[in-house]
């Protein structure tokens, strides 16, 4: 198992994660994309790099992991939230303006969450990187 790749993996991943969670914090406010669409928040999805039915069917068997990886980026299901504003540019026939139903705090924690998982990724590829520096170096002396 090669931690220092894993960990890699893992940070790739989650500094996509922080920038699809700024992007939606900075189109809280936003009515439409560039193609006139409303603005939807977006969830980064990720998960193994490994099919898992594989790793299970391995079963006691070596299990050589390989990270994570982003499978997609897809609209989040909250949808949009519709605001009465006849002045507006953007608004419809009956005055409503469409904005991406974003919870800004929900946003704010999601973002804490990933920081600190990214974090974690940073300390496991700080200790895998030591550790390997430690086995040359007892490799060496003996």
């Amino acid at each position: 198992m090669d931690a220092a790749k894993i960990s890699r993996t893992g940070l790739d991943v989650e500094w996509q994660r922080l920038q699809v969670i700024a992007q939606n914090l900075a189109s809280v406010d936003a009515s439409r994309t560039s193609s006139g669409a409303p603005v939807r928040a977006m969830r980064l999805i990720s998960g193994p790099v490994d099919d898992f039915g594989a790793v299970l069917s391995a079963r006691g068997g070596p299990v050589d992991p390989k990270g994570v990886r982003v499978l997609g980026v897809e609209a989040a299901p909250e949808g949009v939230r519709r605001v009465y504003d006849p002045s507006d540019p953007q608004a419809d026939a009956q005055g409503f303006v469409s904005h991406p139903a974003i919870d800004h705090a929900g946003e704010m924690t999601l973002l804490i969450r990933t920081s600190r998982a990214y974090e974690a990724d940073l300390t496991v590829l700080g200790i895998a990187t030591k550790m390997d520096a430690r086995a040359l170096e007892l490799g060496r002396n003996s």
